[in-house]
């Protein structure tokens, strides 16, 4: 039976991801029990049993980090998951995008490999693609930046 326990260690580093990355959300799961962080505040566990956690302090996102640069106009897309990074949907074929290609928000810009389906990563801005930042079949982590995007 899995445990229901949250370890106040494991929150705490996923909160401090969370503000190196300068993310959004982040998600993880060990066990049976899925933690979610998200900039609202709220940290909300999912299991089989619902385990109810104190939010997490609330942080203004368009604040930035004391010492830190203010974001630039630039938009980058990031692995939503654990993976392997493909530009194309097979080794003959062309890749989904190259850098300078004007991509739409939700358009296909990569695949990732996960427990052996593959992921279609859509792109979350309009924009064109002013840099790729990961190898094909390069081994990607969750909120890994994958491109850069320049807003269109």
């Amino acid at each position: 039976m899995a445990s229901n326990r949250v370890d106040r260690a494991a929150i705490e580093a996923l909160v401090e991801i969370l503000d190196e990355r300068r993310l959004t959300e982040i998600e993880y799961e060990s066990g049976g029990l899925r933690l979610r962080v998200a900039r609202s505040g709220a940290v909300q566990p999912v299991s089989a049993g619902h385990v109810p956690i104190a939010p997490v302090e609330e942080q203004r996102p368009d604040a930035p980090a004391e010492g830190t640069e203010p974001p630039s106009a630039e938009a980058v897309i990031t692995s939503p998951m654990v993976g392997t990074f493909y530009v194309a949907s097979a080794p003959e074929s062309p890749p989904f995008v190259d850098v300078g290609a004007r991509v739409r928000k939700g358009q296909v810009v990569c695949i990732i490999e996960a427990m052996k389906l593959m992921n279609e990563i859509e792109s979350e801005h309009d924009g064109v693609i002013s840099e790729c930042l990961v190898e094909n079949a390069q081994a990607v982590e969750y909120g890994q930046p994958l491109f850069r995007l320049e807003p269109a």
